[in-house]
């Protein structure tokens, strides 16, 4: 039989398909089936006909369709969506089946009942941009529906889709009857270009070597960190993302940023591969990719190639400054190198066994290259917090002052490195040299604003230095710059103590609260001081049992001193008068 004559013509198209469909399959293979076979013939074919549109074919999870119409298909797609969301409200969320819309209108080829061409791919990779549950449409649709139908759109620029020469400007559909999930209001972006580094994939065959590809990961966060033109999201947070497969415009819109960069590590011998691949949060879209076959000896020079070519990237007009350089120390010692990112692998994993083995690491890295100046960033880090808060060391005076000249011989070497001056401001503090310790801290800043625990720190100083209302804004910079951070809590807690320290306490009680959310312990006796401040005694009875209030004296001592005082007995005083103490400092 000869097959019909193909045949050209201008229509409307509309792709479809489930979000998450694998995933449904996985769970109840026959339930899915079932389920999207309904939707098709008791929703997507009556409203199709209903619009005047024909079904073309469904394709395992999706569908295609064609109307006459432009309006015509964005009513259609805007009805199908009302009812799904009218349908899956009753299902639990992990059951819910939504779908993605998108609709091009073109020029099609249309043969034997089928349809091909550019205006149907494009349709099929505007559908891939939509939200589940969302309708994604082209200019030329939005030209030709604009103040015809009762919805909002928002511009999406121009999107380079795959396999398409050129870019296609894009309209997200807003409107009111699609499910929308429920969550957080969606971080601000920053006016600053904003990036996260995912956690690199490891591909070596010894999975002991997944320390390596977490450490060149780090190492871009602190790299692209250098530059005052970024802002880049704190390791601690684009590393909850470890081990999890996820969209890249859920993580775009959880960390509040545009670019996501992620890629994978794969070493064998003496030699690496990397490959990287910078992407459009909102879209998905690829900007950026490369990979990068080097020997490890030269892993430092090939960080700094990935990271200026990151830069020129997403900031064309960097592309003009030929002799940018990130002016990291060059290390010969590959060896010595590798003990310090192995010491720090330790180091992150806060463990009393993590503690002592990290301690060797840093010292083996120092013998094998005294020039190292991470080595002793490293080692004045465990060392403080093992004889402080963690309260691992054997001799913590002894590590105290160990940890001093540690940060300052890294100092010494690379006084640009915002990591030594940290380090030494966490030092400084906590054996009482406040004004050294707020010097560096602010010194540490200003090499890297993008440091997430660098203004930590600065807030952490200006409370024991007495400028608790000071402290409030890097604190609150902090947690912008790391939203997610394991040490929330403890970002949490140090906002509630400068809010109690400026006698703020119902701010206080309230970042106390989240802070105790987050394991944080010491936010009890925050809270419970706060609450007593306000004369709501039997609630800060309540809120601290007694032998925490007896730790929190017994421990604010050997965390941090104050340089007033006074600062400390307003902070006990709260503590004495939430349990009616009459013995203690007077608040």
């Amino acid at each position: 039989m000869a097959r019909k004559k193909a045949a050209r013509k201008l229509t409307a198209i509309l792709a479809a398909d489930v979000a998450g469909y694998s995933r449904l399959v996985a769970l109840d293979e026959p339930e899915t089936l079932a389920r999207f076979s309904g939707h098709i013939t008791g929703l997507f074919l009556p409203r199709v006909k209903a619009h005047e549109g024909r079904v073309i074919k469904t394709i395992g999870d999706g569908l295609l369709a064609e109307f006459g119409s432009v309006v015509e298909a964005l009513q259609c797609a805007v009805e199908i969506q009302q009812a799904m969301a009218a349908r899956n409200a009753k299902l639990p969320d992990d059951r819910r089946m939504d779908f993605r819309i998108g609709i091009n209108a073109g020029d099609v080829v249309s043969q034997d009942g089928d349809i091909f061409g550019e205006g149907v791919n494009i349709a099929a990779r505007l559908q891939a941009l939509a939200d589940p549950g969302g309708i994604c449409i082209s200019q030329r649709v939005h030209e030709d529906v604009r103040g015809r139908i009762d919805v909002g759109f928002e511009d999406m620029g121009l999107q380079h889709l795959k396999n398409m020469e050129r870019p296609v400007k894009t309209y997200k559909i807003c409107a009111g009857g699609a499910r929308r999930v429920a969550g957080p209001a969606p971080l601000a972006l920053p006016d600053k270009p904003s990036i996260a580094v995912l956690p690199l994939q490891n591909m070596s065959a010894d999975r002991q070597q997944e320390y390596f590809a977490d450490a060149i990961a780090e190492d871009l966060v602190t790299a692209l960190s250098r530059w005052h033109s970024f802002f880049v999201i704190a390791r601690n947070s684009s590393f909850t993302y470890k081990g999890r497969s996820v969209d890249v415009r859920q993580v775009g819109r959880e960390l509040g940023i545009r670019y996501v960069l992620e890629g994978s590590v794969r070493k064998a011998e003496d030699r690496v591969r990397i490959t990287l691949q910078l992407l459009d949060a909102a879209t998905g879209a690829h900007i950026w990719a490369e990979k990068f076959d080097r020997d490890l000896v030269d892993i430092l020079d090939l960080q700094d190639e990935i990271t200026r070519q990151v830069v020129q990237a997403i900031e064309p007009a960097l592309l003009q400054s030929e002799n940018i350089r990130l002016g990291r120390k060059s290390i010969s010692d590959y060896t010595a190198f590798d003990c310090y990112q192995r010491g720090m692998w330790h180091l992150d994993r806060v463990s009393a066994d993590g503690y002592r083995e990290a301690v060797k690491l840093f010292r083996e890295a120092i013998a094998r290259d005294p020039q190292l100046a991470q080595g002793y960033v490293g080692l004045s880090r465990i060392l403080y917090g093992g004889a402080t808060f963690y309260g691992w060391s054997e001799r913590p005076d002894d590590d105290l002052r160990e940890s001093l000249n540690a940060a300052a011989k890294a100092i010494e070497l690379d006084p640009n490195d915002a990591y030594a001056h940290f380090a030494y401001a966490g030092a400084a503090l906590y054996l009482g040299k406040h004004q050294a310790a707020l010097e560096a801290a602010k010194r540490a800043v200003a090499l890297n604003p993008n440091f997430a625990y660098g203004q930590l720190r600065l807030g952490q100083v200006l409370i024991y230095c007495g400028q608790p209302l000071d402290a409030i804004v890097p604190i609150e910079e902090s947690i912008r710059h790391s939203p997610f951070d394991p040490q929330f809590g403890a970002m949490m807690g140090l906002l509630a103590l400068a809010r109690y320290q400026s006698k703020n306490y119902v701010d206080a009680a309230a970042q106390a609260e989240r802070a105790i959310q987050h394991d944080f312990l010491a936010g009890y006796a925050i809270l419970a001081a706060s609450l007593a401040r306000q004369g709501r005694l039997a609630e800060a009875h309540a809120a601290l049992p007694a032998h925490l209030l007896e730790k929190a004296l017994r421990d604010t001592p050997r965390l941090a001193t104050y340089a007033n005082p006074a600062d400390r007995d307003h902070f006990v005083g709260g503590l004495n008068l939430a349990v009616g103490a009459a013995s203690g400092v007077a608040g």
